[in-house]
């Protein structure tokens, strides 16, 4: 799949402020310094449209960018980070369930997942919110960089046993190196037909 046009739609904290279109869209959420806006750049193929920073938490709102003027991202805050609040946190994580249930042409679901940690409840409770909204889950573990490919496997395996889940639903990415990258734009790709 080729990128040729981005743009950014909007920032939303409350589905009215969504964007109106139906476009097929896709998700990306998880934990604070998971390496989430990098991996979006990464599959866009641009190096700031995503915002990253030095400090986790950068991301606060639900940013939403047409990509080909076909198909919408959609980048959920950072959840999870010792450093926010704990009030803000719940809020970010209401933030996500909401976007989950209100957004009938949400394709699929990218949950971010560090390779080297165990998934905890929050995780476990935006897979089961997803599904029970008829929405796709796909894993994907971030940081395999950081890593040995012994590892990979090790963290892949502890991802699907936390979230009793079979491995062809985790794929291991990168941003730094671009592994990954194909597979997701695939899947993408095969959703929007």
């Amino acid at each position: 799949m080729k990128i040729n046009t981005i743009r950014f739609v909007t920032s939303a904290h409350i589905p009215s402020q969504y964007p109106k279109y139906t476009l097929p869209e896709f998700a990306f959420t998880g934990r604070s310094n998971v390496g989430k806006s990098s991996l979006i750049n990464t599959l866009l193929g641009r190096k700031n449209i995503a915002k990253t920073g030095s400090k986790p938490g950068v991301t606060q709102t639900i940013n939403f960018f047409c990509i080909n003027e076909k198909m919408s991202f959609a980048d959920c805050p950072g959840f999870g980070y010792a450093k926010v609040s704990h009030n803000k946190r719940l809020e970010f994580i209401e933030m996500i369930h909401s976007y989950i249930i209100s957004r009938p042409n949400l394709k699929l679901l990218f949950l971010l997942i560090d390779i080297r940690r165990e998934p905890d409840e929050n995780e476990q409770a935006i897979i089961t919110k997803a599904l029970n909204n008829n929405i796709n889950v796909m894993i994907l573990a971030t940081k395999c960089d950081k890593v040995s490919k012994n590892e990979i496997n090790n963290g892949i395996s502890r991802i699907c046993t936390s979230l009793n889940i079979s491995k062809e639903y985790v794929v291991p990415t990168s941003a730094k190196t671009g592994l990954g990258k194909n597979i997701i734009l695939a899947m993408i790709q095969e959703y929007c037909k």
